[in-house]
């Protein structure tokens, strides 16, 4: 397993409809070790594969929760589908989310509370469970990701604003940015 350098808010790959899985084979299961390697040495409670630089329909995620679901897994090429996400205003003591690939942000973002994902593992074994509350939003998080949707893009006006200009003043939104889970300091000081 090797930890994978996570790319930036900028970098293409991350703004761009990741492509099916379609070969499952070593090369894949490698992927998804690096991305739980990864994962788990940078803190993440989830890890896409753009997020690495891989344009495919993956994720990993680890999340113990209450749900009838597993606590660590990869769902491959997933279909998702939600609730409604409430109309109100986002709290930012209890709504607030951050990202790996906007390193040490975190910003306020109203999710759906119950989400019901299916995929395939690794293997092309079928994967399907529901989650409610902060693990529906890890799930929706991460397969944001695999539409090239980031949770910034999905912020309200006032936070959108704030967004935008804390991307500018770190100067992200251009390619080939990265930080090295492990060698570079924990973005959010875990």
């Amino acid at each position: 397993m090797t930890v994978r350098p996570i790319v930036i808010h900028g970098e293409p790959v991350l703004h761009r409809r990741a492509a099916e899985v379609e070969v499952f084979d070593d090369e894949l299961r490698t992927l998804v070790a690096d991305m739980f390697e990864t994962m788990d040495v940078s803190n993440g409670v989830g890890l896409a594969a753009p997020q690495i630089g891989v344009g495919l329909r993956i994720f990993t995620f680890h999340f113990p929760n209450d749900d009838d679901a597993p606590d660590r897994g990869v769902l491959i090429n997933p279909v998702l589908v939600t609730s409604k996400v409430p109309g109100s205003a986002p709290d930012p003591d209890e709504d607030t989310e951050g990202c790996l690939s906007v390193p040490g942000e975190n910003f306020p973002l109203r999710r759906a509370e119950w989400a019901r994902i299916s995929g395939v593992d690794e293997t092309g074994k079928p994967v399907q469970f529901e989650a409610t509350d902060w693990f529906a939003r890890v799930l929706q998080h991460e397969y944001d990701h695999l539409d090239g949707k980031l949770y910034v893009d999905r912020l309200n006006d006032r936070w959108g604003r704030k967004a935008r200009k804390v991307l500018k003043a770190n100067g992200w939104g251009v390619p080939g940015l990265t930080w090295m889970p492990g060698v570079d300091p924990d973005p959010f000081g875990h």
